[in-house]
């Protein structure tokens, strides 16, 4: 029975892996802005795309010709499609990790990460959260000063004193409670991927994180530590890869995964990362306004006839409708 389990289970890993690997899967953005008047048909709504070439290489540039968006069957009108750089250049990175997770894991890449956030550009703010007792506890505040933010870093309690129930809920935390404005809002999020509320397949904390960051519009990026209960468990061990998969995935971020371990080097990790942050574009979609009060998510497909480039946005974008919120609920 147990080979059974883990052979289904690895068929929709892989799943999971083609369609999050396709040129028309990826991000959007934190703060869709929305100008239309209550009675307008359409509106704008505004995501970020993430183009890269082969191995995360700089992609040639693309243009809004270069990009087909379509809602269902439907072909949606593409208003504008502008590089994230000077100007439109703004991004608030949160770099959030799991509270329960190893001190000693992590301590070895202490210093890479505090290396990571001061070679961050002056257009970035960084801050710093752990993940404890289902909430995103501030260590640093968003900040340009990325030398201070960098000091504020500290190991993880670890899991007899971090007591994190479910790393799940404090990214919906931190995603839901995400000062409005319009700066990209994207996560760094360093922790084992379990959901310690529910460890199986198919846990509804995961659902609603995944829900919540596409409202939000943020965009995570994830790094896959291990974790102490999984060092026995293959199957945990696939599960929890999988929910940082899908988050990662279903908001247009990265997912970075070095086997079941920790990685032994964040150093490369950190660069595609880079890379990645510096080649996304904000694209503006002219979109049916939804007729739901509160508004809707909406799934969209991003196409582009360039060779070679692969784009990342999320999944659902969120459609606001004539009493809608950007947080959710």
């Amino acid at each position: 029975m147990r080979k059974t389990a883990l052979s289904l289970l690895s068929a929709v890993v892989a799943a999971v892996l083609i369609a999050g690997s396709s040129y028309a899967q990826g991000p959007r953005l934190a703060n869709a802005k929305t100008s239309a008047t209550p009675d307008a048909a359409t509106m704008p709504v505004t995501t970020v795309v993430t183009a890269l070439g082969p191995n995360f290489t700089a992609p040639p540039a693309i243009s809004k010709d270069d990009v087909a968006v379509y809602s269902g069957n439907t072909r949606e009108d593409v208003a504008s499609f502008v590089p994230a750089r000077g100007p439109k250049a703004g991004l608030q990175l949160a770099i959030l990790i799991d509270d329960d997770a190893s001190p000693t894991a992590l301590g070895s890449h202490f210093q890479e990460i505090k290396d990571f956030i001061e070679a961050q550009p002056p257009t970035t703010e960084v801050g710093i959260f752990y993940a404890s007792s289902g909430s995103a506890r501030p260590a640093a505040a968003f900040s340009s000063d990325h030398q201070a933010v960098a000091k504020k870093l500290r190991l993880p309690l670890g899991k007899f004193f971090g007591a994190s129930p479910s790393v799940y809920l404090s990214l919906k935390d931190l995603a839901k409670n995400w000062p409005s404005n319009d700066m990209r809002h994207e996560v760094l999020m360093i922790a084992s991927g379990i959901d310690r509320l529910h460890p199986g397949l198919d846990s509804p904390y995961v659902d609603q994180a995944v829900e919540q960051v596409q409202k939000s519009g943020v965009i995570v990026h994830t790094i896959y530590t291990g974790g102490f209960r999984l060092a026995n468990s293959q199957l945990l061990q696939q599960v929890a890869w999988q929910n940082l998969s899908r988050i990662a995935g279903d908001s247009g971020g990265q997912q970075f995964f070095q086997g079941f371990e920790t990685p032994v080097n964040f150093l490369p990790i950190f660069h595609k990362l880079n890379i990645a942050l510096g080649n996304q574009y904000l694209l503006t979609v002219q979109m049916p306004r939804s007729s739901k009060t509160k508004g809707e998510l909406r799934a969209i497909k991003i196409r582009t006839e360039q060779r070679d480039i692969h784009l990342s946005y999320a999944s659902q974008v969120f459609v606001p409708g004539s009493a809608s919120e950007r947080s959710g609920d």
